[in-house]
């Protein structure tokens, strides 16, 4: 389903849309999103999504980790290491195959990430204050979409799939 939307839609609209796509996420990188207080910019990007799908999802092995977060095994491996380093992350042994290794999210890890969870969620509330429930619920709703559009691309041109669910 390839078209070109320059002849299809308003030129002026779709600059105006790649323009802020670039701004946001040029912004949402340099604070990471990532809360108030002293929770703030303390979680990077990486981190945050792999113990939310722990969270999410419980205990799994690295193959089944990275294809759910469309990312290949040798990145999730590279990327779960610090997390077990630090003791927000326990390796354990499965428990029907005792040579395969399951990643788990440690009590500190579920502690750390509700911390960060809701200085992202305070966050939120602050930059949508003056908005209305059903702003928000429709911001939520296209951004979704946006997310799941770009990966569903990425997918038909051979990439990785990137997370598409929600992570609270």
């Amino acid at each position: 389903m390839s078209m070109d939307m320059t002849t299809v839609g308003d030129t002026g609209l779709l600059d105006t849309l790649q323009h802020e796509v670039a701004v946001f996420a040029r912004r949402a990188e340099q604070t990471r999103l990532g809360g108030v207080g002293q929770v703030r910019n303390s979680m990077d990007r990486a981190a945050y999504l792999l113990l939310n799908r722990l969270d999410k999802e419980g205990p799994m092995g690295v193959k089944a980790l990275a294809a759910s977060m469309g990312i290949d095994s040798s990145t999730v491996t590279r990327q779960v290491a610090p997390l077990v380093d630090t003791g927000l992350v326990k390796r354990t042994s499965h428990p029907e195959d005792g040579r395969a290794v399951v990643l788990q999210l440690s009590p500190r890890g579920q502690a750390r990430l509700d911390e960060v969870r809701s200085s992202r969620r305070q966050l939120m509330a602050e930059l949508t204050h003056d908005w209305a429930p059903e702003e928000r619920e429709a911001f939520c709703t296209l951004l979704t979409r946006f997310n799941g559009a770009l990966s569903a691309r990425q997918a038909a041109h051979g990439g990785p799939v990137a997370e598409s669910q929600p992570t609270s």
